[in-house]
């Protein structure tokens, strides 16, 4: 019979997964469904309630930098396993995990760049590189920066994102707190500014060293700033924290941050701050060499007279 002879259908077999849902995901914060395309053009913000997940350091730099001026510096600085440290695997290995992971060499990058036409030394770290912690390849960058900033007289961005010092590298990378926040100590007295940018999370030695010494201190919102986790310092001192203790706002409300901005305006802050700032600097540049202009005139007129009755008491004397 043809109902049976007839040639079976040739049916597609689909290896993906194709839905109403693709593409979506669930908010962390505020656990709303939105969508990867709408969080990607919101700068990596949730649209409904503001979330503010990480970013990349392409991304980072796409947010702060005008488009193609950032020149790294230092990047041929690379860690190694001096302390042949293991615990359930080897520091090598680990870094060499990282390194596949991001495709970077370390967990900071530095360099030049301009934001709104101003030329900025600028540092990012990465926290998918080894949870951004600072061994001594991190140090060392952020150290050679602020030197070179130092020496070109250019204003320093620092955007931080790290769980604290590498425990890989023990004292090593703790003596990394030093060399940073002395390398600042020159910078401060030369008056060039430092912007830090805080971001979620900021913890242990980055938030006890360069982090917490801006010149302005400013915060993304809701972001995780502290030395030890809530967890820690509740299990150590046996106290619940206040509610929001150790984010942006409480720490605003305390004075430890100077101001929060969103990723959004985040530019726009900068080039206002360090417009007001760097001008500021010149002006003061200006009007101290015109006072010690002003003081040395001052102090050539007074002398003048002293001088004409040297000369005529002198003269007096001779006759």
């Amino acid at each position: 019979m043809r109902l049976f002879s007839r040639d079976k259908p040739k049916i597609k077999v689909q290896t993906t997964k194709k839905d109403g849902f693709s593409g979506w995901i669930k908010c962390s914060e505020c656990q709303e469904l939105i969508h990867g395309n709408e969080l990607a053009q919101n700068d990596n913000c949730c649209p409904k309630c503001d979330y503010h997940y990480r970013l990349s350091i392409h991304e980072r730099l796409d947010n702060l930098a005008d488009r193609n001026t950032f020149e790294e510096l230092f990047g041929d600085i690379c860690p190694r396993d001096t302390l042949k440290f293991a615990d359930t695997e080897s520091y090598g290995e680990r870094l060499n995990k990282a390194r596949e992971k991001t495709q970077r060499n370390e967990a900071a990058i530095v360099g030049t760049c301009q934001v709104n036409g101003r030329r900025v030394a600028l540092g990012i770290m990465d926290f998918k590189f080894m949870g951004g912690s600072m061994g001594s390849v991190v140090g060392e960058r952020l150290t050679l920066l602020i030197e070179y900033a130092l020496h070109t007289k250019l204003p320093l961005i620092i955007v931080s994102a790290s769980g604290g010092a590498r425990m890989q590298e023990s004292i090593f990378s703790l003596m990394q707190m030093a060399k940073t926040s002395g390398a600042l100590a020159k910078l401060h007295e030369a008056k060039i500014p430092y912007i830090s940018i805080l971001t979620n999370p900021t913890s242990g030695g980055v938030t006890a060293s360069f982090a917490s010494l801006g010149d302005i201190i400013i915060a993304e919102p809701g972001a995780l700033i502290c030395f030890a986790g809530p967890r820690v310092i509740e299990q150590t001192i046996s106290q619940k924290l206040p509610e929001g203790a150790q984010k942006a706002e409480f720490l605003l409300q305390h004075g430890m941050i100077d101001c929060i901005v969103k990723r959004r305006e985040l530019k726009k802050k900068l080039a206002a701050m360090l417009n007001y700032v760097c001008d500021n600097e010149k002006s003061a540049a200006e009007d101290s060499q015109q006072q010690r202009a002003t003081s040395n005139r001052k102090r050539e007129l007074t002398l003048q007279p002293m001088a004409m009755r040297l000369a005529f008491s002198s003269g007096l004397k001779k006759t």
